[in-house]
């Protein structure tokens, strides 16, 4: 008998599960940790914060099965990209962590692009406020007593790894997200790392995702109850790489796509796939010799949540999106229903732009909550349609789909976005688990429970929705003038 551990550390709480040796849910446990936002633009977390979460929801995992926690084998992290946790040589923070979220270092955004000429072709990414590298850049020049003392800089999930073992170390999904990796060899680059005033001594060692990175530490089995034990913690993997894992998206063409706050484009390739005019992330997978592609909305459920709050349905999503396929259902009304661009809080793919904004076309007197929700529904399909056109110009078009997050839990949605995309999409068993569930997986491999494919496989599908033919007509007018809106008409 055997267990295996996966945590994943997410923007608003830590999770943690508990499986067993074939891969049967024991317990998980989670709790919230707080976003700071000091001043406009900014978003900072305590890492201290992060490691309290992670021990209470592991502890509600050895209170919910204390005996086969005993059992434990293996241990496998996963968490939020980009985030820039600063660390002085003594092994402690110098700073609030800066967030994926944070919009704070557009300048130096354009700065690292003037640095190195071929900053895309080095790191097969365009630069955003988001990425870790351009962060430093803002350290260096507002906190240069900070920047002074940096020994190490750590991702949110490899700081977790830090105090489970005393060891730095990151994996090649995670760290392709920091601009700094030449993600094609899969290693650091030093001309990037120069661009920030950076040395390879300050990052941490590269592993990949399913190999073991470290071992718990004494001190830490011991408060877990497991003194005496040495066990293996996998390298892990960046929030999207983990529950790619999870799903078993790993071989050529495998995708999926994310419904969560944010809407995600993810494919799995043999190689590494770079656009990064058009805002592709080519990023390393976290197993080896494998890629991604990935392609995001910045809104998407959350676009469905801003209208249920303003609509009174904040506490009835489900309800709105009734409405929605009642509004639907009549085809005239349908073709003359508003059309909605998301960009509440700036768009990603294809633009790149943090100032794009959203707005509804066409509103009038007739049109009530359920077309408004229909609208919204719609635009986030258009928005991910957007991105499913870069991934095919990059000639990484996904050959299977499954459905992720807590919008994938709408039949109706999913079918509109199947339609939009012209492809079928899967809505696996257990797609509510994500990341944690694929860290878990990355821990059975390190600990030497079974081979990549043998592990990774895919879940049962629940049910698939197929395109609608019949509905391309209409949804391609209508996503004409949804292009049109973007960027939007100037007076001149």
């Amino acid at each position: 008998m055997a267990s295996y551990l996966g945590i994943d550390v997410g923007t608003s709480s830590v999770k943690a599960v508990l499986l067993d040796e074939n891969q049967v849910l024991i317990a998980e446990g989670s709790a919230p940790v707080e976003v700071l936002r000091p001043r406009p633009l900014w978003s900072e977390q305590d890492p201290e914060e992060w490691w309290q979460a992670a021990q209470k929801a592991v502890a509600q995992v050895r209170g919910l099965a204390p005996q086969r926690f005993l059992e434990l084998e293996g241990i496998g992290l996963s968490g939020q990209q980009h985030s820039a946790t600063l660390l002085d040589r003594h092994g402690s923070v110098l700073r609030p962590a800066i967030l994926w979220n944070d919009g704070r270092c557009g300048r130096e955004c354009g700065e690292l692009l003037e640095r190195v000429p071929d900053f895309m072709v080095r790191s097969s990414n365009t630069t955003m406020p988001g990425f870790t590298a351009p962060k430093l850049l803002w350290v260096a020049r507002h906190e240069p007593e900070i920047f002074a003392e940096i020994a190490k800089v750590l991702l949110p999930k490899d700081y977790l790894r830090y105090r489970l073992s005393g060891d730095y170390v990151s994996d090649m999904s995670d760290s392709a997200g920091t601009l700094w990796l030449d993600v094609g060899r899969r290693r650091w680059d030093d001309v990037l790392l120069d661009a920030c005033d950076m040395k390879r001594a300050q990052m941490p060692d590269l592993v990949e995702g399913a190999e073991i990175s470290a071992y718990l530490s004494s001190d830490v089995a011991a408060d877990w109850g497991l003194a005496g034990r040495k066990i293996p913690i996998a390298g892990g993997g960046g929030d999207n790489a983990s529950s790619a894992v999870g799903i078993g998206a790993i071989g050529p063409g495998d995708g999926f796509l994310s419904l969560g706050t944010s809407g995600v484009l993810f494919v799995s390739t043999d190689r590494l796939v770079s656009l990064p005019e058009r805002t592709l992330h080519g990023f390393c997978h976290a197993l080896p010799q494998r890629w991604h592609g990935m392609v995001v909305a910045l809104s998407a459920a959350s676009a469905l949540a801003w209208l249920a709050g303003l609509t009174g349905h904040q506490h009835d999503v489900a309800g709105l999106i009734e409405k929605a396929r009642q509004f639907a259902a009549d085809a005239g009304r349908r073709e003359a229903a508003p059309v909605f661009l998301p960009y509440l809080t700036g768009e990603r793919t294809p633009h790149n732009d943090p100032n794009a904004t959203a707005g509804f076309s066409g509103l009038r007197a007739e049109h009530d909550a359920g077309a408004l929700a229909y609208a919204v529904l719609e635009g986030v399909a258009f928005a991910l349609a957007d991105g499913l056109d870069v991934l095919k110009a990059a000639d990484a078009a996904p050959r299977s789909c499954m459905l992720v997050g807590g919008g994938s839990r709408s039949a109706y949605w999913n079918g509109l976005l199947a339609d939009m995309l012209d492809l079928p999409l899967d809505l696996p068993e257990g797609a509510e688990i994500g990341a944690a569930f694929g860290a878990a997986r990355l821990g059975m491999v390190a600990a030497g429970a079974g081979t990549i494919e043998a592990i990774c496989r895919k879940p049962p599908i629940r049910a698939r929705f197929e395109p609608d033919s019949s509905k391309a007509p209409v949804l391609a007018e209508r996503r004409a003038r949804y292009l049109d809106m973007y960027p939007p008409a100037t007076n001149t």
